[in-house]
């Protein structure tokens, strides 16, 4: 289509269904954007971050560094980052993509996971979100990090194998367990289809996740992946639930 008629059309499109913002419907000057003051309200992590899990440090932006969590306990993938932490307009946005059927979130979502994830991105590597067990994946219609890892895929040009992971169990709910505790909850719980064996074996993986609260389902898929014989595991998530002081 000529670049000018697609312009004549968008403007057409702006009059009929002028753009409002993906959080809270205000209106906003261009397509998938947010009003000043969701905007104001998206902690966004640019500055310095745990090289490991992404979360927000005090420091210069060029430093690679580790937070005291992950010296503490060290992970087991490369690297990590995340585009904002879990609160204000963030987390609005996860919970609406997660429970409230805005698929309409995805094309935002996606780009502002591709924009953080560019410094993870290598030469053949591969992008896989982390599973949901079937009767979850009924229950919810679709699995939000494969959506998110699929539309980011695209945007940096990698392959994308969204079902990469299976997990062989159901298991309770993550939220108000620590991280020991979720740890044993995963263990044993996901494992990596061996029909992609073969598609992984020795390449750079990309994991993909909406939010990360102690990395347990992440470091089980980074486990799984590595038993099948990936090359070096990093992650990427849309939200890192912020840690105290």
């Amino acid at each position: 289509m000529p670049d000018g008629l697609r312009q004549s059309l968008e403007m057409v499109l702006h009059t009929i269904f002028p753009p409002r913002c993906i959080c809270c419907g205000a209106a906003v000057s261009s397509d998938f954007g947010l009003c000043g003051p969701c905007w104001r309200e998206t902690h966004f992590i640019t500055g310095c971050q745990c090289e490991a899990c992404g979360a927000p440090l005090p420091g210069a932006a060029e430093a690679k560094v580790l937070c005291d969590d992950c010296l503490a306990s060290p992970r087991p993938w490369l690297r990590g980052r995340a585009a904002f932490t879990y609160e204000g307009t963030g987390r609005q946005l996860v919970l609406a993509f997660k429970y409230a059927d805005r698929l309409d979130l995805v094309q935002p979502l996606g780009e502002m996971l591709a924009r953080t994830a560019a410094p993870l991105i290598s030469p053949g590597m591969v992008v896989a979100p982390v599973p949901l067990h079937r009767l979850r994946l009924v229950k919810r219609m679709y699995n939000q990090s494969a959506l998110l890892a699929q539309s980011m895929a695209r945007r940096v040009r990698l392959p994308c194998l969204p079902d990469l992971f299976e997990r062989k169990r159901a298991t309770r709910s993550q939220e108000g367990l620590n991280r020991a505790a979720r740890e044993a909850n995963l263990e044993g719980a996901i494992r990596l289809r061996p029909k992609y064996a073969e598609r992984i074996r020795g390449r750079p993986l990309l994991i993909v996740d909406d939010v990360m609260t102690s990395g347990a389902t992440l470091a089980a898929c980074e486990e799984a992946a590595r038993a099948a014989g990936s090359g070096p595991v990093s992650v990427v998530v849309l939200a890192r639930v912020a840690k105290d002081g």
